[in-house]
């Protein structure tokens, strides 16, 4: 069937969708999400299709009349087809992938080229949003086994591009989250490319939490880079600290947690995947993970943490990778401030051999590891000395400058909110607990991250000592309504004081 495109200044970012007129619909025995072929000449691509409910004669032009396909954006540009031009259509049998999938939900194992015919259909656009769906599904009621999850990864790295980085020792470290603030990666980064090792470091932004580390690195430069770019970095200075969303290193792994995040649905075999993907895209082999560990953490107790580090552990070897991990303190958060602007500040502190303690030992820790993973002899004492030398701060402001930024900003410039509200003790005591969760939905509501300077600073940690009308900490709101509803929330559950 031939139909005249309307094109629709709307993209979807996933599944390809096409819209037709009811009466089309019905000539083509098809209904609202089957799958057709759409063409124009040797230009080929599946859509699923919607449909436009109009009858014969009633159809206004700003609707889908019969006759017409609506396209969206992503579809018309795939097609390189513009708005009233014809395109062909015809209906697509659903693909032997659904059957895999029905496979995985009736709980069986799947082999390795059903895993990688399943991932190249998503990737391919060839599976809908709900039956892709349907796979994530699985794997979280059924659980996967080592052999699934190291599938996965390999099909994750096969559908992506790698970066082009031979001849050099590759290290790599990783924090599963979920523990406000933590931000070790920007003072790890130029510990580590300062001894001459190469650390091309990609990282998230915030999913749920009020920073990631692409959002703290904005602060100081740009984060979205080609990966030509990319490479052009690694190669000047030994590193990077960019944004893994500009990358087409790991498009199935995007796909699949924009997927889960509606459920927060999150299957370990898609963990350790998902990770481990990323890492083996750019190449890395020299890897350490680090768990954070407490009642408020994503992982609770230490035996689960370390099934999970074991896990790391055997797929790594399966992928050729050395993996170390380490179980963390995940009972409170590490560095002062909470938010974009604020953990720049803790970062640049550290990297001037000030700021948090407990973030200047954990980075120099982490990094001391990573040292003698790749054979370094005394790895605590290298990295410290590279951090309080100030090796490390001209590493990182080398690395600023590369990916565009102000290398020489002071802690002073990075702005904060202007509307504060401090938080005062109403009795003396002893802290004996921070509440993560208080934190982050505290640092949340006062706009982090999408308001860089909204978030709160820290005045105190476990087991310091306070006294009646001290300030316990410093909400930052760049909107005073957003500080306003902040300060309605239950402050008094940040600190618990005896």
């Amino acid at each position: 069937m031939k139909l005249k495109t309307k094109i629709y200044t709307i993209e979807t970012g996933g599944p390809l969708i096409g819209i037709i007129n009811i009466n089309d619909a019905r000539k083509l025995t098809i209904g609202a999400l089957d799958r057709v072929k759409a063409k124009k000449g040797k230009i080929e691509t599946v859509i699923a299709v919607d449909i436009s409910i109009q009858e014969k004669g009633k159809c206004k032009s700003t609707e889908i009349c019969e006759g017409e396909i609506g396209l969206f954006i992503d579809v018309a540009k795939k097609l390189n087809v513009k708005n009233g031009e014809i395109i062909e259509i015809e209906h697509e049998p659903k693909p032997q992938e659904l059957d895999y999938i029905k496979e995985k939900l009736d709980g069986q194992e799947l082999n390795r080229k059903k895993i990688h015919e399943i991932i190249r259909a998503l990737i391919n656009n060839k599976l809908t949003e709900v039956e892709a769906t349907y796979f994530v599904a699985g794997c979280y009621r059924n659980g996967m086994t080592l052999d699934e999850a190291q599938y996965l990864t390999e099909a994750i790295v096969e559908n992506g591009s790698r970066l082009n980085l031979k001849g050099k020792i590759l290290a790599d470290k990783h924090c599963i989250g979920g523990i406000p603030n933590n931000r070790t990666t920007p003072i790890i980064i130029p510990i580590i490319a300062a001894a001459g090792l190469t650390i091309p470091k990609t990282s998230t932004r915030s999913i749920t939490s009020p920073s990631g580390t692409a959002d703290v690195v904005e602060i100081f430069s740009p984060v979205s880079h080609s990966k030509e770019k990319i490479e052009q970095i690694v190669n000047k200075t030994n590193a990077c600290m960019v944004w893994g969303g500009t990358l087409d290193l790991a498009t199935a792994d995007d796909k699949l947690i924009k997927l889960e995040r509606p459920l927060s649905l999150d299957p370990e075999g898609f963990f350790l995947a998902s990770i481990l993907g990323k890492k083996s895209a750019v190449k890395s082999k020299y890897i350490l993970i680090d768990i954070p560990t407490g009642p408020e953490a994503k992982i609770k107790d230490k035996v689960k943490a370390k099934d999970l580090g074991e896990k790391f552990v055997k797929l790594g070897k399966r992928l050729g990778m050395k993996i170390k991990y380490i179980i963390s303190d995940g009972t409170q958060p590490i560095g002062n401030g909470i938010g974009p602007a604020l953990e720049a500040r803790d970062v640049l502190m550290a990297l001037q051999n000030d700021g948090p303690t407990d973030l200047k030992n954990k980075s120099i820790y982490m990094a001391g590891l990573i040292f003698e993973m790749v054979g370094i002899k005394n790895g605590q004492e290298r990295a410290r000395n590279i951090l309080e030398t100030g090796k490390a701060y001209e590493k990182f402001k080398e690395i600023i400058k590369e990916q565009g930024g102000n290398p020489n900003i002071k802690i002073d410039e990075i702005k904060l909110g202007k509307y504060v509200h401090s938080y005062i003790s109403t009795k003396k005591g002893k802290i004996i607990a921070v509440s993560n969760k208080m934190v982050n939905k505290i640092s949340k509501t006062a706009g982090a991250p999408t308001s860089k300077g909204s978030g709160m600073c820290l005045n105190y940690k476990t087991g310091d000592s306070i006294n009646k009308g001290e300030i316990l900490f410093t909400i930052y709101s760049e909107n005073k309504e957003d500080l306003d509803i902040t300060k309605k929330l239950e402050l008094d559950k940040v600190y618990t004081i005896k």
